[in-house]
């Protein structure tokens, strides 16, 4: 970039009008110029130069590699060639591409090197030199996989791979990713299952090949494959594909495989279309491979615990996943809000309307789970209880966060932890756009006495179409507008208030409605339990206002809440507990003895180098959120929950 000095003396002449004093004649003062970044929208025309190949190796799961050679055909009389690694990312709701994980990249043509560089205004993007009279560019590169938690999230182990195929694939930008195409291949280790979502398979040996497809689908069909694999079909057009760490975690007891067939059946009620030919829940069981929950528009992407298909009991807690990310075939991927639909993955996405696209997900996906009974009723009345808490006494950050706002946070914030997030607020969208849409299904089952509620609204909304697997983007007039539809109301008042404006009361109104309250308890709810149980954690949140892992260390902290008004911060560790060495029993066991006495908890608090005592002066007992009908009341909550189909 070429910047332009000028004479100190033409700056002073500049800013004559200006308060500030120009600088000394003998300084020298650059003037910036117009940057050359304005990036033009892509055309809705094919990429000319025909179907580009790529062939990925993913066979060194010792080392975690991937080893990609791409086949890119160009046009007669291009000279440069300007390749795209995906950076905004369908789901991820940011620009979270992996381009920092993509290494030793080398491009030829007939056998020789070219020139290559990267632009320094957008370094997801390559210029290739091409030599005239050349058809075709190879790429050839790495994609490595983090081999620790502390490098990012693990794809790749001995037993098992998760092939996403953005973090390891170039596309030539100027064009639709729709108008793109390519011819994937894939090699895996040695008798490997693989699962995905793309059609045409075709096996030979260890080398699988699909049938030419257009960039945006293949980027939504993702892979799993391992060593040890399973399939079961739900329905002709619908299989759960599981991968594990090792065989025992395979065996799903019959009764606890119709809860994902009855999920199925309880999605099919509620939308009344499919919007795909065929779909593929992918799970993963396993504990070394890093989790995800991720929405595709023909399969997802799913990690549980290793054991939750084996003790299904004890893992209820943790289920959720599967049934939210399959909302999101038609919440999500076929509507999908304006600024969510992008015509390529270098378009920024705009993030607002992220409390339907997520927040009424999380809503069915609840909904969903206790229907089919891929979860108990109680641990999703848990779930509500956990999410009317937070916002009814754990979260401060409300009063100046709308929820709105917080639909961008995965852009500002990357989904890092947060020092004080009860103050800062993170990804609202989700829990309180659940909760606000709870009460817009009461309202409307209120007002037409039953005989209409937000199943209606996701027939009219996300139903439409049967058959079509395309996008059908919507904004906020058209919510406002189906939702009107369904049962006249100020829909835009009532949405704009709850997710739109902060400081607003917490969002109770729609569980009141449905029949029940918020109750506190000295014992954990089935979903709290499970989850702290699982994560060996102690949740003391409702009471000193602290989260604690299984060494005492402090993970998450509530702003004014007793143990900040004392001083203690995340990161900390509580060493003892009025003079007695920290477990939980023993903190707990004070907390108790402090309910309504007069003495304060002392901690011994390390943070640091540093031992402080801390005297907390709490007398509240334990508490734990949970929700009870009200006696005498109409439960609409439990008729949400019921089953709709036998």
């Amino acid at each position: 970039m070429k910047i332009t000095t000028v004479p100190a003396t033409l700056v002073a002449a500049l800013l004559v009008s200006s308060p500030l004093q120009a600088q000394p004649d003998t300084n020298s003062a650059p003037i910036a110029p117009q940057l050359g970044d304005a990036t033009p929208l892509p055309q809705d025309t094919p990429w000319p130069g025909g179907t580009i190949g790529l062939n990925i190796d993913a066979t060194d799961t010792r080392r975690a590699v991937y080893s990609v050679t791409e086949t890119i055909p160009v046009p007669a009389g291009m000279r440069e060639l300007a390749l795209l690694l995906p950076e905004w990312l369908p789901g991820k709701h940011s620009a979270r591409g992996q381009i920092n994980l993509l290494s030793n990249i080398r491009f030829t043509a007939n056998g020789q090197p070219l020139e290559w560089k990267r632009d320094p205004l957008d370094v997801f993007r390559f210029v290739v030199d091409v030599p005239e009279g050349v058809t075709e560019v190879t790429a050839q590169f790495m994609h490595t996989s983090p081999v620790t938690g502390r490098e990012g999230r693990i794809t790749m182990t001995q037993e098992m791979l998760n092939l996403q195929w953005e973090a390891m694939s170039l596309y030539p930008e100027g064009h639709y990713t729709r108008r793109i195409a390519f011819k994937p291949t894939v090699t895996v280790p040695q008798g490997w299952e693989v699962f995905t979502a793309l059609d045409g398979k075709a096996r030979s040996g260890d080398t699988v090949t699909w049938e030419t497809v257009d960039y945006e689908t293949l980027v939504d069909s993702p892979i799993f494959a391992g060593r040890y694999a399973k399939q079961w079909s739900l329905d002709p057009e619908v299989t759960l594909d599981a991968v594990a760490d090792a065989p025992k975690y395979l065996e799903l007891a019959p009764e606890n495989l119709r809860t994902f067939e009855k999920l199925i059946d309880e999605a099919d009620a509620v939308f009344g279309a499919r919007h795909f030919d065929h779909y593929n829940f992918l799970l993963a069981m396993t504990d070394r491979m890093g989790g995800i929950g991720l929405e595709h528009h023909r399969s997802s992407e799913n990690q549980y615990e290793p054991e939750a298909l084996i003790d299904w009991e004890k893992m209820d807690w943790a289920r959720n996943v599967v049934s939210h990310e399959l909302v999101h075939s038609w919440n999500g991927k076929f509507r999908r809000p304006e600024g969510l639909w992008t015509p390529d993955y270098r378009t920024p996405m705009q993030n607002s309307l992220m409390w339907v696209y997520e927040g009424q997900t999380q809503f069915w996906g609840w909904v969903l789970a206790a229907r089919s009974g891929l979860q108990e009723k109680d641990t999703v009345l848990g779930m509500f209880a956990n999410a009317v808490a937070n916002y009814s006494e754990g979260q401060p950050g409300r009063a100046w966060r709308s929820v709105e706002d917080t639909t961008y946070d995965p852009i500002t914030n990357s989904r890092r932890p947060l020092p004080y997030s009860s103050l800062q607020r993170s990804e609202d969208y989700y829990v309180e756009g659940a909760l606000t849409w709870l009460e817009a299904d009461q309202i409307i089952r209120e007002g037409t006495r039953g005989r209409k509620g937000l199943d209606d609204f996701a027939k009219a909304f996300f139903g439409k179409s049967d058959g079509d697997w395309g996008v059908s983007t919507y904004d906020f007039d058209e919510i406002v507008e189906t939702l009107n539809a369904i049962y006249p109301y100020d829909w835009a008042e009532f949405l704009d208030t709850r997710l739109r404006q902060p400081d607003q009361p917490a969002p109770v109104r729609g569980l009141e409605k449905a029949g029940y309250r918020l109750v506190w308890k000295d014992t954990p709810n089935p979903y709290a339990e499970g989850r702290s149980s699982s994560g060996k954690s102690l949740d003391l949140f409702y009471s000193l206002g602290v989260v604690l892992d299984g060494d005492g260390k402090v993970s998450s902290t509530l702003w004014d809440g007793p143990a900040f008004d004392a001083g203690i911060v995340n990161g900390a560790t509580i060493v003892a507990v009025n003079g007695d060495a920290y477990s939980k029993d023993v903190i707990r066991d004070a907390v108790t003895a402090a309910k309504d006495g007069s003495e304060p908890i002392t901690l011994l608090v390390k943070r640091g180098e540093r031992f402080d005592t801390l005297e907390i002066p709490y007398h509240g007992g334990l508490r734990y959120p949970w929700i009870e009908p009200v006696s005498g009341g109409t439960q609409g909550l439990d008729r949400l929950l019921a089953a709709r189909t036998k």
